[in-house]
């Protein structure tokens, strides 16, 4: 992977075009979280429902908490227990915060902080938090390889960086909005063991 790919993808995320990053578990579509705009091209690009959410990705809890500064008392406590990880955490959002992402219900936001390759650590060194989605057409097959992303995709983004096959298997997704938590996806962790690490954590 060129340096080059990854000041295209900084130039691309800046403009508020989508570029393909890769992540800990599959390949991700992605484009500056603060730009509603932006979000909606993406969405349109991905076939992609409104009401639909989509997560919020930072390279590090400081990010996050920087973006959503409301994630304190037990959502920061859930939020510590299990990132930087293969997650995707659904927690409140009192503030409304994000809107474009948050699809049906203004009053959650689902989060991620995964341990990211080096090459998207450095895009979101540059550019902050992300919108991100998996790099597929809605409802295909979840992309592992570049060549897996239909090729509309591909040629539509500003940037595309590969870095490889990566694991494949999307992030584990579990709503923390209500008392109980819900498993909303199985996926590249187990949940019975960051719901056992959440139980601690808030003991």
């Amino acid at each position: 992977m060129t340096e080059n790919a990854v000041d295209l993808a900084v130039a691309a995320l800046r403009a508020g075009e989508p570029a393909i990053l890769p992540t800990d578990t599959v390949y991700g579509l992605c484009v500056t979280s603060a730009d509603a705009a932006a979000y909606g091209r993406m969405a349109r690009l991905k076939g992609r429902e409104p009401a639909k959410p989509t997560a919020l990705l930072a390279a590090d809890l400081d990010t996050l908490l920087g973006c959503v500064p409301e994630l304190r008392g037990r959502a920061g406590t859930i939020a510590r227990a299990l990132l930087p990880g293969p997650y995707t955490l659904i927690l409140p959002n009192p503030a409304r915060r994000f809107l474009w992402l948050a699809g049906a219900n203004p009053f959650a936001i689902g989060v991620r902080v995964p341990e990211l390759p080096k090459e998207t650590a450095q895009v979101l060194a540059a550019v902050g938090a992300v919108a991100a989605t998996s790099a597929n057409a809605a409802g295909g097959p979840d992309p592992r390889r570049v060549d897996d992303i239909p090729r509309e995709i591909r040629e539509s983004v500003g940037a595309v960086v590969d870095a490889g096959e990566l694991p494949g298997t999307p992030s584990t997704v579990l709503d923390f909005t209500q008392a109980e938590p819900r498993v909303v996806r199985e996926g590249a962790a187990s949940s019975a063991e960051a719901l056992a690490r959440v139980v601690a954590a808030l003991a």
